[in-house]
């Protein structure tokens, strides 16, 4: 029989630990000193610490490792604890490998160009959404109001609920910058169900992944955004997969102060293949 400090030693496991293994019955001491509550383990004890110890490098649970060696002597239950650890270090890997993407673009940028994190770049997803939409022809991209007065006027008596995510946004359909005519959809977040009018539809948009960076101040600087998200989605792997928009987190109808207004860049994407 050892006593705790050198089955310690030999099975290179802290004194704590094995004390907490044993309050959760993962590893019993074989016999414990009444009068002095020492712990004694015996030598046979050692494959069953080295195989606790094996499990824990893998990355079990203590909790998880308790199952696993209740079932030690069945290969196949076995086996599928160790594919399940198995997908999630690959998925864990994979998460890891895309950081290590992120901060080497991030550092490459930086090289280039000292101003590359004025604005950070995000990918995230949203949500499927109902929305009240506008799209029409309009002159130039700083008349969007043309768009945002017709949704209002149009459904003042529909007593629209926004949703309890609301975005107000603007997309710019067509291909490359128009200094006039450009195509322009503007898009409100609702919740419940409305008619139609003459210019507004009401439809359910579908989840998109985006690339993204949120700015403050006046719109002056929506270019430099666009060329941080752009440089974000070539750098990254991925690739344009829709048109963009502009999510209007505060909005000129909020505030007269274009310092104080927030504006979201919103490009779809797509892992390139």
């Amino acid at each position: 029989m050892l006593k705790i400090g050198d089955f310690s030693k030999l099975a290179r496991i802290s004194i704590r630990m094995l004390r907490h293994y044993d309050e959760i019955g993962l590893l019993e001491p074989k016999s414990i000193d009444q009068m002095t509550g020492y712990r004694y383990y015996g030598e046979d004890q050692l494959p069953m610490a080295s195989r606790i110890t094996s499990l824990k490098e893998m990355g079990f649970g203590l909790a998880v490792i308790g199952n696993i060696i209740g079932n030690y002597n069945n290969p196949k239950e076995l086996a599928r604890f160790l594919e399940i650890k198995q997908s999630e270090v690959n998925l864990e890997l994979q998460e890891t490998n895309r950081r290590v993407r992120l901060l080497e673009t991030a550092i490459e940028r930086l090289r280039k160009d000292v101003t590359s994190m004025n604005y950070n770049v995000t990918l995230k997803n949203i949500p499927q959404r109902y929305v009240a939409s506008v799209r029409n022809i309009i002159p130039a991209y700083n008349q969007e109001g043309i768009l945002w007065n017709l949704l209002m006027t149009e459904t003042a008596g529909h007593n629209l609920q926004s949703d309890e995510n609301c975005f107000s946004l603007a997309i710019f359909h067509g291909e490359g910058h128009s200094d006039n005519e450009v195509d322009v959809e503007i898009q409100v977040s609702v919740k419940g169900t409305y008619q139609d009018t003459e210019h507004v539809k009401f439809k359910t948009v579908p989840e998109v992944e985006i690339a993204s960076a949120i700015y403050k101040g006046s719109y002056e600087q929506i270019t430099d955004v666009n060329q941080a998200v752009a440089n974000w989605v070539n750098d990254n792997g991925y690739e344009f997969n829709g048109s963009l928009f502009c999510i209007y987190h505060v909005s000129p109808a909020q505030t007269n102060n274009p310092e104080e207004m927030v504006t979201e860049v919103c490009y779809p994407v797509r892992l390139r293949s």
